[in-house]
């Protein structure tokens, strides 16, 4: 029994010792693989190959109105909350109690901890890491290196991840170039980007984009400071 414990407490060590370290490191150094990405790559291998399209852009090098875009469908108080915007989860709870059309509270912190640090699944476990990661960058990192890390990892369609590969993939510019009706589109797809395709977009995507655009004119200017 006690060399159990003493084992969990080693193993308890390691991984938070190892988890700081990682969160600290990618402070500063480009996220290039992630677990979503890995999981992806297999599962289209035999179809697609080596085909990931994929590549990181400094937050300078992003347009602001991807920024104000994806804040204003995601995550309106990315600003100013600790990585957990606890209105929007209670408004997603009551509304799932209610029968409406289910939506998630996560912030834009939280997705970013899931994409980085976790892998895909639905089990609280996963959620109990992404809640401790969420923790981990809001306390290590700036709110501009989330948003950074965010736009250059979020799946953006088959084997594409991040803004830019949809800039350069499907409208042939850089992400710095991306216009608002670009900007609004990519934000449109964040949710099911595997459904939703910015090559062929539906007449939903047009009109839920052209919301979209209401909503950036509602956030205004965005400020993340340096």
């Amino acid at each position: 029994m006690r060399y159990l414990l003493r084992l969990v407490v080693y193993l308890s060590l390691f991984f938070v010792t190892y988890s700081v370290c990682s969160v600290l490191l990618l402070r500063a150094v480009p996220v290039t693989v992630t677990p979503l990405k890995v999981l992806r790559f297999f599962e289209n291998f035999t179809q697609d190959g080596f085909s990931v399209h994929s590549n990181w852009v400094p937050f300078d090098r992003i347009n602001p109105s991807v920024v104000q875009a994806v804040i204003a469908t995601e995550d309106n108080n990315f600003a100013t909350h600790n990585g957990f915007d606890w209105e929007a989860i209670n408004q997603a709870l009551d509304e799932n109690r209610e029968g409406k059309r289910l939506r998630g509270g996560s912030t834009i912190s939280q997705q970013t901890a899931k994409n980085v640090f976790c892998f895909p699944s639905r089990t609280w476990l996963r959620k109990g890491f992404e809640a401790y990661y969420t923790v981990l960058i809001e306390c290590c990192w700036s709110k501009r290196r989330i948003m950074e890390t965010y736009l250059n990892v979020i799946e953006t369609g088959r084997n594409m991840y991040g803004v830019e590969a949809p800039a350069r993939e499907v409208y042939g510019k850089s992400a710095k170039e991306l216009n608002r009706y670009e900007a609004s589109m990519i934000a449109t797809v964040l949710p099911n980007p595997l459904r939703m395709r910015l090559q062929n977009p539906s007449n939903y995507m047009v009109r839920r984009a052209a919301r979209v655009r209401t909503l950036m004119n509602m956030v205004g200017e965005v400020d993340l400071g340096r």
